[in-house]
């Protein structure tokens, strides 16, 4: 074993006396390493003051004190290791260059494999030290051999290191050792602003910082026995001898618990205090008498489930209160949610006030329009005439339609409002509007929703957002915290559960003959592919291989995967591809219809539309029908390479059928090569149908930030927290918050302390809008 393994850990140099005393306020520039060059690049990352480089945390450890030998691993666990480099090569084969290189300890080796790695030639040299991270897989060459697919690494300094090698050599090895993401850019001398830059840095300065400002009231940490905060920012940091790499893991040292209380315990201060302001705003109380309850009991054509019942009785009695109700509303696909919202506008609608419904896409709008002029034609007045007047607006009408359309919304002569972005328009005005809905939230922005919500006049609007991709709850507390939540957690009566099968590529042909099946039996088909013509721009979500980064502590993404080795081999069909081949092949002599992205919005409609007549027997589309309108004929899904979709999307695609009466089937068309995740993802999707089940397995795999494929303006950026890990402690959090804005346990002092770091932090460290 090399000496440098048995390294004591550093401890604080006192011979020499600190600079100068720095604060949390100081500018990065003037710590020290860093200077006026660094600290431009560290702005970039947002890093500008002393504390912003302080809260920028490890995102992972490594032990050093105790490393894993060779013989010791294990296929299919990560692993930190630290070794010799015996050798390195760049192996060019047909489809890219590996860059290759051995490590060793004694007799014992590990391969160590970079896709298209050629940017690390001259970069390993043989008896250098290095520190490994990744996952351990077996070898093919010989029995009891391990590889290492594209592992993160750091030199270690070796044992005639001297200067700062030598110097920090301490903060290496020997001990727990944080790792960092990379902050980019270099230093005069061109070394990168990574891990060992970062922990030198850090070091010196956590010696020169003598205390924190505190956040948290003293009672509040007693009480919940969280240590000091700039104890806390010391021991993060830099783990003291004894602390366990799983507990560092899972935040279970008091110093992680603090700061990661502290994050999510201002979050969901902001969200409670906003909560407050809002029911303190004047709203409209609507009144639901015997002309409410009689036009509802005209437009249910059906016993509604237990569920739209609750969920209604809460809608409605937030609409009775004088404030302004602020509601999501959640429910998996055909749960009923679209009934549910044009009841909450009969209630508006009956006490004169007008109703919008807003849509995130054309097709969408359409068919929320022709959706509500069914259902409500059965409201009628006494005198038999129609009780609502409905109006259609969307960025496709004829300017003389638009034109049209606007001046019926500000005369009043219209009671419901369905429309697009449309609707955020200067040129709309409305009479009395009184409720919005917004179906599909998530694809909006929040300021979004409140330009809508700016159009009402004097009292504000009652607000209503619905979203079919059901959202865990540790998700719904941070991007709608600030809403109450209702859940349609069950399926109307007559929604037959679709049949979901998985099917591996060479079974395809049985595949179309099933297909071809259905449609002689007079139904329509849906097939989905990740790509258009070869490439993934119309597929953000899919876990496509990219070139590593050219850096050793480059972090991963929130929420994205690792890649093994497999995805680098499969060669995916397109949408434009199997359109050619299915009408000349399996398919032949049905009618085929080809929907994506890169159509024009006039084009998607014609598509849908003649889908929807029946003109079209399988359409052949990208995930863009993936909130799509119903077509009830359609009682078959295919999704081609259904490995590469995130689970909370394959089931909105599986949502596109079973809207009818007939048996419908969902069929997963699987690629040769499927990872473990993609093969635990599948197995669900054939499990359940419970799409919030399925929603936490997805964020569990993918991670917060990729949740709804890509990542959301409604969604913060922690610095410490992680909404996978801490969901305990966001639970925490918010009842502490919500106790706090009642009967706050701290003194005037720390309670202005705590409005003023609410004041400071709110939009720049959780990107929230204040509202």
């Amino acid at each position: 074993m090399s000496p440098l393994m048995k390294t004591q850990p550093a401890s604080p140099r006192t011979s020499q006396p600190p600079r100068e005393t720095q604060t949390f306020a100081t500018d990065v520039k003037f710590v020290k390493g860093v200077g006026e060059r660094i600290a431009t690049a560290l702005r970039e990352r947002g890093v500008q003051t002393v504390e912003d480089l302080l809260y920028h945390l490890p995102f992972r450890y490594e032990d050093r004190l105790h490393p894993r030998h060779l013989r010791e691993l294990k296929p299919g666990e990560m692993a930190s290791v630290i070794g010799e480099v015996r050798g390195a090569a760049l192996l060019r084969t047909k489809k890219m260059p590996i860059f290759e290189v051995t490590v060793g300890q004694g007799l014992d080796t590990v391969k160590c494999l970079w896709f298209r790695g050629t940017y690390l030639q001259g970069k390993f040299k043989a008896g250098q030290m290095v520190a490994l991270y990744g996952k351990v897989e077996a070898s093919s060459s010989r029995a009891g051999a391990f590889k290492m697919i594209q592992p993160q690494f750091e030199f270690l300094p070796d044992a005639s290191a001297t200067g700062e090698d030598a110097e920090f050599a301490g903060l290496e090895v020997g001990r727990i050792v944080p790792v960092y993401e990379s902050l980019g850019g270099t230093t005069a001398w061109g070394a990168k602003l990574g891990s060992k830059w970062l922990r030198r840095v850090l070091w010196d300065l956590l010696a020169e910082v003598k205390d924190a400002p505190e956040t948290l009231p003293l009672a509040l940490r007693e009480r919940l026995k969280l240590p000091g905060r700039m104890g806390a920012l010391r021991e993060v940091h830099f783990p003291s001898e004894g602390t366990r790499l799983e507990d560092l893991t899972y935040a279970r040292t008091p110093a992680l618990r603090r700061l990661v209380f502290e994050e999510l315990f201002y979050l969901e201060l902001g969200l409670e205090l906003k909560r407050r302001r809002m029911r303190e705003r004047e709203g409209i109380a609507f009144q639901t008498g015997t002309d409410v309850r009689e036009a509802l009991k005209q437009i249910l054509p059906f016993h509604p489930t237990a569920a739209q019942k609750r969920v209604l009785g809460e809608i409605v009695a937030d609409m009775q209160h004088p404030q302004p109700m602020r509601r999501l509303l959640q429910g998996d696909v055909g749960s009923g949610k679209t009934i549910v919202a044009l009841e909450a506008a009969i209630v508006a609608m009956e006490n004169g006030y007008q109703a919008a419904l807003m849509a995130p896409t054309e097709i969408l709008a359409t068919q929320h329009y022709l959706s509500a002029r069914k259902v409500l034609q059965k409201a009628t007045k006494e005198d038999g005439n129609r009780r609502y007047r409905i109006t259609l607006l969307t960025g496709s009408l004829e300017p003389a339609e638009k034109k049209a359309a606007r001046g019926k919304i500000y005369r009043g002569e219209t009671d419901l409002v369905i429309g697009t972005h449309a609707l955020l328009e200067e040129k709309v005005d409305f009479d009395r509007l009184g409720l919005i809905v917004v179906d599909e939230q998530h694809r909006f922005g929040v300021q979004q929703r409140f330009r809508l919500m700016k159009k009402s006049g004097a009292a504000e609007p009652d607000v209503l957002v619905m979203t079919a991709t059901p959202i865990p709850r540790t998700l719904a507390l941070t991007m709608y915290g600030d809403l109450d939540v209702s859940i349609l957690d069950e399926l109307p009566p007559g929604r037959t559960p679709i049949v979901t099968r998985r099917v591996e590529e060479q079974r395809s042909a049985e595949v179309w003959d099933f297909v071809r099946k259905q449609i002689q039996a007079g139904r329509q088909a849906y097939v989905v592919y990740p790509l258009i013509e070869g490439t993934n721009d119309d597929q953000p979500e899919l876990d496509f291989a990219h070139d590593p980064p050219p850096e050793e502590e480059a972090a991963p993404k929130k929420g994205s995967r690792k890649k093994s080795s497999d995805l680098f081999k499969a060669k995916l069909k397109s949408a434009t591809q199997m359109y050619e081949e299915l009408s000349a092949g399996p398919l032949r002599g049905l009618h085929l219809g080809l929907l994506h992205g890169r159509l024009d919005a006039a084009e998607k409609e014609i598509v849908m539309a003649r889908f929807q007549r029946g003109e079209i027997d399988v359409l052949l589309s990208t995930t863009v029908i993936e909130v799509g309108v119903d077509v009830p004929n359609a009682t078959v899904m295919v999704i081609e390479h259904a490995e590469r979709f995130g689970l909370a999307q394959m089931h909105q695609l599986r949502g596109r059928v079973g809207r009818g009466s007939a048996k419908s089937y969902c069929i997963l068309l699987t690629g040769v090569m499927v990872s473990q995740e993609a093969d635990q993802r599948l197995d669900a999707m054939v499990r359940s149908q419970n799409g919030f089940e399925l929603a936490e397995i997805d964020l569990e795999q993918r991670g917060p930030g990729e949740f709804f494929g890509t990542r959301q303006s409604g969604l913060p950026e922690f610095r410490v927290a992680s909404l996978l890990r801490d969901r305990e402690i966001l639970e925490l959090a918010k009842r502490e918050a919500a106790s706090f804005a009642v009967n706050a346990e701290a003194t005037e002092e720390e309670k202005e302390t705590v409005r003023t770091q609410l004041k400071q932090h709110w939009q720049r460290h959780y990107g929230l809008v204040e509202a």
